[in-house]
């Protein structure tokens, strides 16, 4: 899906104003292994995924890389907490295979909020998405056996089974890689 087909998927913004956006763009291109949000820096950019996939961690006390999230073609992407504060991230963002962004900074949206109304409310739309995804996560995580969470992954993103390394996955759900191989013997 387009940055253009998304915003439209809305109703919220004109066609004018969801060209304009379009045309602030800037466009990023990540090999495999890159970082679009690093820990420890100010991430100063949002994106929209054109293609690939981007992989959100964090380093947990113990030094663990810790897979928080997975961001796919057709997706809005950022370090949101620093984005919004301008503080250092505690997350990563990086690119497990090749990525394509469109990339505005923070001032671009406030310009835009200041142009209209119906950038507020697209903004506010948005934020409530990454919050029920959010919600959605914490609660699968605390509530689901690890089993559950990947038959789920299986029948919601399967795009996530074929297209991300295991140790990744496990990380993702939560389990070590050797409790991941186990469930997929079951399964399959």
């Amino acid at each position: 899906m387009t940055v253009e087909n998304y915003l439209r998927s809305f109703q919220v913004l004109t066609e004018e104003e969801i060209l304009k956006f379009r045309s602030l763009a800037s466009t990023q291109n990540l090999n495999k292994g890159d970082f679009f949000a690093e820990s420890g820096k100010v991430n100063r950019l949002v994106g929209f995924l054109n293609s690939g996939i981007l992989r959100s961690f964090y380093m947990s006390s113990t030094d663990e890389d810790i897979t928080y999230c997975f961001r796919f073609t057709g997706g809005f992407c950022s370090a949101y907490s620093s984005f919004i504060t301008g503080n250092p991230s505690v997350e990563t963002l990086q690119a497990i295979t090749d990525v394509e962004l469109l990339c505005w900074t923070k001032d671009q949206l406030v310009q835009l909020e200041q142009e209209s109304p119906n950038w507020t409310m697209i903004l506010k739309l948005l934020t409530e998405y990454e919050y029920l995804e959010l919600e959605k996560r914490v609660f699968m995580l605390q509530k689901e056996p690890a089993e559950k969470k990947y038959l789920d992954l299986m029948k919601y993103q399967p795009e996530l089974i074929k297209q991300i390394p295991l140790n990744y996955l496990a990380s993702y759900l939560g389990i070590t890689q050797r409790h991941l191989s186990r469930i997929r013997k079951t399964v399959y």
